[in-house]
């Protein structure tokens, strides 16, 4: 059996030492600002000033409950590689959690009372040091993958058009933590069907037979179903060999729906399709959506103005454009956009997509449509509740009706109101992106949304308008 690095030690290791540093400085950073401090009027001390020793000794206690719930949430698993906005979440969660436990063991320890004050301060600075932390991590982490070390060595077994996306994505980005070798045909045939600037390996025979030579810690299968039977050689050939197997599928189906397991009076029963959000989940994402596009047009109420200005101005024709779109379950509604291009720009076309410079754009209007702003007006439909900040991007009935019976569960996209941006979008699903690449994007955030995710997307969408070449 070969000897793998430790590439699964140093960060999580480096993340338990941060986030026990990171605990107790709060402790101290709480104790410190509630009693030798005046920062404001409610933290002001005339009592004696209790001894520091019964806290310090209370954080010894209390950091280990910390961790293991840090770690029930998989803030310490091996090779992970979530966004901070990811982290963010899980943090705080485990922080608010980990308040309560503390909360409710300080009510049954009676020969001691805690200030409430520094229970208030605990929980915001332990976020605030905890995630620090982990900031500092993510870029040693980083660093230590742009130079080549903490990396597997990683292989994909499969020849399509799921492994040349797979391999181009990780060839470019160390950052997911792969040293990528090459890939394996599921036979000789298929080989010569070669992947983009891919390296050969061989045929799965090749692969069973050299998988120590090369101290494979990770495969990447990427086989389509008629070649399913030799997924099972692969496990049964690989038994004893610590090598990490991981199944891309390439059915739109499984791509898209979250799948689990639900018992029913001792049935298990696998769930492959359920309803995406409940009702107190639209509750909240119709509160969210309201407050959210409220203060961006507040905000934002001067640039609208001044782009109303320049539009009217540089071309002949209204502010705004509207167009009937396709809603939550399927029902027409009318979008409002800053227009970008002439008037009757469609007289002659009928309706089509835009293309990278197409002569119908106005000069203002290419760069509304670069960075995007041409689409505020519809926070209005937001406020309205016809659309939400996050969700699938609306599309016309024209091509709706082309699209619905040519791309699997492409009406599923209407289970959920359209967004202003979504999840595919900030993946790079814009432009001439394919629909049927759009559509696996859009649904995987319908099967998954939380309102954690429609925070990570928004904060993709600026990072997207302010670097992306994708809109036009």
């Amino acid at each position: 059996m070969i000897k793998h690095k430790k590439s699964d030690f140093l960060i999580p290791a480096l993340s338990v030492i941060a986030d026990i540093a990171a605990i107790e400085a709060a402790f101290l950073f709480s104790f410190w600002i509630r009693f030798n401090t005046n920062f404001l009027e409610i933290f002001r001390v005339s009592e004696e000033i209790p001894s520091f020793i019964i806290y310090l000794t209370s954080s010894l206690i209390i950091i280990p409950i910390w961790l293991l719930i840090l770690n029930s949430n998989k803030m310490y698993t091996p090779h992970r590689n979530n966004l901070l906005s990811d982290d963010f979440f899980s943090i705080l969660k485990s922080i608010t959690f980990g308040m309560l436990v503390i909360i409710g063991l300080a009510f049954f320890y009676r020969e001691f009372s805690f200030s409430r004050y520094v229970v208030v301060a605990l929980w915001i600075s332990a976020i605030g040091f905890v995630f620090g932390g982990r900031v500092i991590i993510y870029y040693i982490r980083k660093k230590l993958l742009s130079k080549g070390k903490e990396l597997r060595n990683a292989v994909i077994i499969g020849n399509n058009e799921t492994a040349n996306a797979v391999y181009e994505k990780l060839i470019l980005n160390k950052s997911y933590g792969y040293n990528l070798l090459g890939y394996y045909a599921a036979s000789l045939a298929q080989s010569n069907q070669a992947i983009s600037n891919g390296k050969y390996l061989g045929t799965i025979e090749d692969l069973i037979r050299s998988i120590n030579n090369h101290e494979i810690e990770v495969a990447l299968i990427t086989l389509e179903s008629p070649d399913f039977q030799q997924i099972y050689s692969i496990l049964r050939e690989t038994d004893g060999v610590n090598v990490e197997l991981m199944l891309v599928p390439d059915v739109l189906g499984l791509m898209t729906s979250r799948m689990n397991i639900k018992e029913i009076e001792g049935i298990p029963f696998i769930k492959i399709k359920g309803v995406p959000i409940t009702t107190w989940g639209r509750i909240l994402k119709r509160m969210f959506d309201f407050l959210f596009s409220f203060f961006v047009l507040i905000i934002f109420s001067p640039v609208m103005v001044l782009i109303s200005i320049l539009i009217k101005l540089t071309s002949r024709g209204s502010v705004f454009y509207k167009q009937d779109r396709i809603g939550l379950n399927g029902e027409i509604f009318n979008v409002y956009k800053f227009r970008t291009m002439r008037v009757d720009a469609e007289k002659e076309t009928g309706p089509v997509w835009a293309t990278k410079e197409d002569s119908r754009t106005t000069s203002i209007g290419k760069i509304l449509r670069r960075t995007s702003l041409d689409e505020m007006p519809q926070f209005f439909n937001t406020l309205r509740g016809e659309m939400s900040v996050v969700g699938p991007r609306p599309e016309r009935p024209f091509f709706v009706n082309q699209f619905k019976d040519n791309v699997p569960k492409y009406l599923d996209r209407h289970l959920l109101k359209s967004g202003i941006t979504g999840w595919a979008q900030v993946n790079g699903m814009r432009g001439q992106a394919s629909i049927e690449d759009r559509t696996k994007y859009d649904l995987y955030y319908i099967e998954n949304w939380s309102l954690a995710l429609d925070i990570k997307i928004i904060l993709k969408t600026i990072k997207a308008v302010l670097f992306g070449k994708d809109a036009y």
